[in-house]
């Protein structure tokens, strides 16, 4: 027991910054573990909403009304994915933790995009696009913003004229 307070009393700021480094991983983990089940519960809700990266709709038989649905979403990374990317960087390779963030980011802006859809009363989404920007922070950490963005289209309300757009009908 004496050698273990010895060690830390020489070297009290290292074991500070090693527990609040384990202290933040825990909590980061148990975050990022919550996120992802919000995210499975809401995709489960939304799961009759499609979702398609084709400029046309797969049915084209039934006209539509067109409506521009986007979801959009700011995650931050902690410092432990910080730290971690920081040290795959050095040695090269894959930097899974970022990918992570970034999945959580997407399906979060799709959700999001959905949910718009709902409101306008549609359940199809087609020529959906990705946009991502890499927000920077007053120190080395940042955040990642991903938007989505597509045409969600719903049944026309009311009675449909030939060759006249709904809006304009009378």
């Amino acid at each position: 027991m004496d050698v273990l307070f010895g060690i830390f009393a020489q070297a009290p700021d290292f074991f500070i910054f090693l527990l609040l480094f384990v202290v933040g991983y825990i909590f980061g983990r148990i975050a990022e573990a919550s996120h992802y089940r919000s995210i499975r519960a809401r995709e489960k809700e939304l799961a009759g909403v499609l979702v398609f990266s084709n400029r046309f709709p797969p049915n084209q038989s039934q006209p539509r009304e067109a409506v521009l649905v986007a979801g959009s979403v700011v995650i931050s990374d902690d410092y432990f994915k910080h730290a971690v990317a920081g040290l795959q960087t050095f040695f090269g390779g894959r930097l899974r933790s970022y990918e992570a963030l970034v999945d959580r980011a997407r399906r979060e802006a799709v959700l999001r995009m959905k949910a718009e859809a709902v409101r306008h009363h549609s359940k199809l989404i087609i020529n959906v696009k990705f946009q991502t920007y890499a927000v920077p922070g007053k120190s080395a950490m940042g955040a990642v913003e991903l938007l989505a963005y597509g045409t969600a289209l719903a049944p026309l309300s009311g009675v449909q004229h030939p060759g006249i757009p709904q809006s304009t009908a009378a």
